[in-house]
């Protein structure tokens, strides 16, 4: 069985772990919904005193479901300060979203491609590849009725997720998912988050910054 042992050589001969584990895990937070811009606002918290990226997720248009950098607040910013005080200064203007149980949804995850990286620097590990995984996440009400969405990620070590909230949009015939994974190759892995749209119109879209 070819397909077998292709699989269980790219299980055996790749490295599970690396030495440095320095990094921190992301974590992302929803800020609020601003209706009349049709987007929510996502901040990432990258961990120490690091800058804080803050993201738009498109809510309708041709950019639905993406999730973007506000690059225009970095362009001339080496000030993590600077944009901590814009965060604040946009969050009372926001409306809040609803938080709803996690339960009632379910995560199902599939391998769409997966690779082999060489770790970079003088660790014991260098000279075995790290896994690195295309894996697509679906978002879906339990009962089936309901917004779904989904998106694909790069996930590192192992393709594992985990749905950890769940919040309605103002109006009510739409809502956002946070999902963690494996998402940054450091120490026994980190996590990482995105959001994910659910809509009852589309099943969500890839995003191509996290290939």
């Amino acid at each position: 069985m070819p397909t077998l042992r292709s699989s269980l050589g790219y299980m055996t001969t790749t490295a599970c772990v690396t030495e440095d584990a320095s990094s921190l895990a992301h974590r992302m937070s929803l800020l609020g919904v601003a209706r009349n811009e049709g987007v929510a606002y996502v901040v990432e918290d990258v961990g120490g005193d690091e800058m804080p990226i803050v993201y738009r997720l498109w809510l309708r248009g041709p950019r639905q479901g993406h999730l973007v950098p506000i690059h225009a607040w970095y362009e001339r910013c080496e000030d993590p300060a600077e944009i901590r005080a814009k965060i604040a200064e946009l969050a009372p203007t926001l409306e809040v979203a609803i938080p709803t149980t996690p339960e009632a949804w379910m995560l199902s995850t599939r391998i769409v491609a997966r690779r082999a990286l060489r770790v970079a620097g003088p660790t014991s590990c260098a000279d075995q590849p790290i896994r690195k995984f295309a894996l697509q996440l679906l978002v879906e009400p339990v009962s089936g009725l309901g917004p779904s969405g989904k998106t694909t990620v790069t996930a590192f070590l192992r393709p594992h997720a985990q749905l950890v909230e769940v919040w309605s949009l103002p109006g009510g015939d739409a809502a956002v998912a946070r999902v963690s994974y494996t998402g940054i190759p450091s120490g026994l892995g980190l996590d990482k988050d995105t959001f994910i749209l659910l809509t009852a119109g589309i099943y969500g879209v890839d995003d191509p910054d996290e290939m």
